[in-house]
């Protein structure tokens, strides 16, 4: 039973080199450099300009970890080469979010702001929109920061209000009537 994503070749584009040492796979780019630590149910090898994760047996924790170390040396080389972005929208009246050096200062609607401090290796930018732009090499720390914003003010199904994915799509519903 192998894993369907596990067998794809992860492609590595120029620019950007792989290697492998015992329990650790090291991917250099043009943005930077990711390391990841491997387990022993799977076996890496760079060939051509390709790299191909097999696992050792046909157990079925083999086949999960074949899955998943797949898709993160693939996302490793993505986040060298291209680099990921996520964007929030803030919506709400007098609800806003500013950049100051290493922090994010957040005013959602509360009588204090909410201060974040920026994860080391990710960029941040606020415009007067309310728009926010979290951008680094590692995907796993930008979606974490990413939901760390979003908890702190998630956007509410009557007005819309809070923080939400620019590909989000928040169900509205209606409010109340009043008796007639």
């Amino acid at each position: 039973m192998a894993s369907k994503i596990g067998k794809l070749p992860v492609s590595i584009p120029a620019g950007v080199t792989v290697t492998v040492a015992p329990n650790l796979v090291t991917v250099k780019g043009p943005k930077g450099e990711l390391k990841q630590e491997i387990n022993d149910l799977v076996k890496i090898e760079v060939k051509d300009s390709e790299v191909i994760v097999n696992p050792v047996n046909e157990s079925k924790p083999a086949s999960a970890a074949h899955g998943l170390y797949r898709r993160l040396i693939d996302n490793m080389v993505i986040g060298v080469s291209a680099g990921f972005t996520k964007s929030l929208i803030i919506t709400g009246v007098g609800f806003r979010a500013e950049v100051q050096g290493k922090t994010i200062v957040m005013n959602l609607g509360y009588s204090s702001e909410f201060i974040a401090v920026i994860p080391e290796g990710l960029t941040v930018t606020a415009d007067k929109d309310g728009k926010v732009t979290v951008t680094g090499i590692d995907k796993q720390k930008v979606g974490e920061f990413c939901a760390q914003l979003r908890s702190l003010r998630k956007p509410e199904p009557y007005k819309g209000k809070g923080i939400r994915y620019e590909t989000e799509v928040i169900r509205r519903k209606v409010g109340k009537t009043g008796v007639k």
